[in-house]
């Protein structure tokens, strides 16, 4: 513990007052007072507005944690490294459950309380604008999931064998604290000990394991930005298989209770399927690739977890599920590697999926896109918009198939050569970014040379179908 002189610790205290008041710290001479303020509890989505917290940008997070399935209890702590955008008096982290039992900035003790799913920190002083400073929280106690009637289930999920942490919009909250909101994306290293014999997979690079007294740590690093929801932690007995592809590790990973013949055979064409989409929408964006199976029938969902997708078991029950694979895989460079700016912007991940799924197939020696296009424009309710969905319709068919038609129409309506151009230089401008809809309509102009904002109002935001291209 530092020892400071009374007067320091006067004035510190001074200054603390002030801050959690939004008063002016102490100037020195000739110095104009500063006004700290409390940071906000919403980023501003307009659909979520309490997900992630403003005055401040996270730059990385160092999780180091352990978890003990058998009593269901996750702890450790998370170290945060972030940048003032604001002069704070005080800010939140997202954290959902969990017990919070000391929390220090920049090394000295702070104050904590809960408001609902939020951790308010107020720190001893107040904290610059533009200044770095680093959150250490351990915490501890019983994960649990969250739930929404629209949405459905997500978080941390207690499986017969181990953990699945996994959801969106919302996930990171219920097991590690953070901006829990695409906007902020951050860099991760993931340390998790679990008990010798389970396997305890993450995204990115994997960094190694270590065995003593009957618990094993895995490591794993993922040094490209990553959105929150995008995290994943999967324990539990499973085929692991490890190697390179590309030059870059390779990790693929099915729950061992699964039978060894579709989900396997999926796992095993990752890279292949990586190779072709990266033809078509430029390099691999990340240091590593891979894919995890997991047997958890609550999860009937796939995700594309950053450099490593989580699928649920439904998909290859009844053949390999290519297609799923190449949806999850797609959104790599399509909502991973360039992320939404707000919710409502969703139709940029999900369009771009899902008509992956079209080209995969056409590649594979199935039906052509255009076949897939003209099935799907016949069959698409027209009333519900693409572009902005509404809460409750982010995981609408407006959304996913809607948005492979207008995907498929804007490349009927430009051509080949500038469409293919198009997805190059947007997930090459845009890589490690966020971006909206406008932008993207922006330079699709501005790389094909047409004006085209009236084709995207009919095709993402029309009530009737459009006239085909």
């Amino acid at each position: 513990m530092k020892i400071r002189t009374a007067r320091a610790v006067g004035a510190a205290a001074l200054v603390a007052v002030l801050a959690t008041s939004g008063c002016t710290g102490l100037p020195g001479v000739g110095e104009t007072p500063v006004t700290f303020e409390a940071g906000a509890d919403g980023i501003g989505d307009p659909y979520f507005p309490t997900y992630g917290n403003g005055g401040y940008d996270v730059l990385s997070y160092g999780l180091k944690l352990r978890y003990d399935p058998a009593g269901d209890q996750l702890g450790g702590t998370a170290t945060i490294t972030a940048t003032a955008t604001a002069n704070l008096s005080r800010f939140n982290l997202d954290l959902v459950g969990l017990t919070v039992s000391e929390v220090t900035v920049d090394g000295t003790t702070a104050r904590h309380a809960r408001e609902g799913d939020e951790l308010v920190i107020t720190p001893e002083s107040g904290l610059h604008r533009d200044s770095r400073f680093v959150v250490e929280v351990d915490y501890s106690g019983t994960p649990v999931t969250v739930r929404s009637p629209d949405l459905g289930e997500g978080g941390f999920i207690n499986t017969d064998d181990g953990a699945i942490a996994l959801g969106q919009p919302e996930s990171a909250s219920t097991w590690f604290p953070v901006n829990d909101h695409p906007l902020d994306k951050a860099t991760y290293d993931i340390e998790i000990t679990v008990p010798e014999g389970l396997s305890a997979l993450s995204n990115g690079v994997p960094g190694g394991t270590s065995t003593a007294d009957g618990w094993t740590t895995w490591k794993w690093a993922e040094r490209a930005p990553m959105a929150s929801y995008l995290t994943t932690l999967v324990i539990g007995d499973y085929r692991v298989n490890s190697g390179t592809h590309a030059g870059k590790p390779i990790v693929t990973a099915v729950a061992a209770e699964l039978p060894t013949t579709y989900a396997d055979a999926a796992m095993a064409r990752t890279g292949e399927i990586a190779d072709y989409l990266a033809t078509l929408f430029g390099p691999y964006p990340f240091d590593s690739y891979g894919g995890i199976v997991v047997a958890e029938s609550r999860i009937g969902y796939a995700l594309e977890t950053q450099s490593r997708p989580v699928y649920g078991p439904s998909f290859f029950r009844r053949d390999t599920g290519e297609w799923v694979v190449a949806h999850e895989l797609a959104h790599q460079w399509f909502g991973d590697s360039v992320s939404i700016h707000h919710w409502r912007d969703i139709w940029l991940n999900e369009g771009f999926a899902s008509y992956a799924e079209w080209l995969w197939e056409e590649h594979d020696g199935g039906r052509s896109a255009q076949a897939n296009f003209a099935d799907e424009y016949a069959q698409t309710d027209w009333s519900q918009p693409t572009g902005d969905p509404g809460r409750s319709g982010i995981f609408s068919r407006a959304v996913y198939k809607r948005g492979a038609l207008t995907v498929h129409a804007l490349r009927r309506t430009v051509g080949d050569d500038a469409f293919f151009r198009l997805l190059k230089t947007w997930t090459a401008e845009k890589r490690d970014g966020n971006a909206t809809t406008a932008e993207f309509v922006a330079v699709a102009e501005r790389v094909t040379g047409k004006s085209l904002r009236p084709f995207f109002d009919d095709w993402l935001y029309g009530t009737t179908a459009p006239p085909l291209p």
